[in-house]
C-alpha cells in the first residue's frame, strides 16, 4: 500500500492506529481480501490521507447520440419520439400475445 509506504509505517504499525488485525492488511495489500469502504477509509486517515469520492458524471455513455439527436429540428425531435412511442406500444402488444 502506498499510502502506508508514505507514512513510513509498517504493516503492524498501521493495523495498531486503524484497528484492524495486522493480518488485515497484509491480506488487503496482497489482494487476497477486498476491504469495505470503511476500512480503507479507516487505513487511509492512519496514514494521514483521506478518501474522496468524485461522481464520473457519463462514464460510459455514447455521447454521440445525444449530439445526433440535439442537431435535430425540435419537430424531428417530437417525430423521433411519436415513432419511438409506436413501437413500444407494438413491442407491447406482441409481448402481451406471446
Amino acid at each position: 500500500m502506498q499510502a502506508r509506504r508514505r507514512a513510513g509505517l509498517s504493516q503492524r504499525a498501521l493495523a495498531a492506529r486503524a484497528g484492524v488485525p495486522p493480518s488485515t492488511v497484509a491480506r488487503i495489500e496482497t489482494g487476497a481480501l477486498d476491504p469495505r469502504i470503511g476500512t480503507v477509509e479507516r487505513l487511509l486517515r492512519a496514514c494521514g490521507h483521506a478518501l474522496e469520492v468524485e461522481i464520473d458524471h457519463g462514464a460510459g455513455v455514447d455521447l454521440s447520440l445525444l449530439d445526433l439527436t440535439l442537431a435535430m429540428s425540435p419537430q424531428e425531435r417530437l417525430e423521433n419520439g411519436m415513432a419511438a412511442a409506436r413501437v413500444a406500444s407494438q413491442m407491447r402488444g406482441a409481448a402481451r400475445r406471446g
